[in-house]
């Protein structure tokens, strides 16, 4: 569904979906991380349990709501990748204290 340019020269940044390694592209969004790692990256609505992805890439839809870093409901579309940056697939609503 979506990959990184064959050309891509830009530095390797490793950060962690679910607990598993991964390795992003410096200037990636969480979001276009999530993409292109392959996993099944898709959260649940809080109200129906639907599946959702991220859908707009630009902050509009928050489709893309993960927690990163143990901070729940930020919009991966937003947030560029950090190095050792551990993200979350969110399922359902916020719990306390995240």
């Amino acid at each position: 569904m979506y990959r990184s340019a064959i050309q891509d020269d830009r530095a390797p940044v490793q950060i962690f979906i679910g607990g598993q390694s991964f390795t992003a592209r410096e200037g990636d969004t969480v979001a276009a991380a999530l993409l292109a790692s392959g996993l099944d990256v898709r959260r649940a609505t809080a109200v129906s349990g639907a599946p959702r992805l991220p859908y707009c890439m630009m902050g509009v839809c928050f489709e893309c709501l993960v927690t990163i870093d143990g901070v729940g409901n930020r919009q991966g579309c937003l947030i560029p990748v950090a190095p050792g940056m551990q993200v979350e697939i969110q399922k359902g609503k916020r719990e306390l204290g995240k």
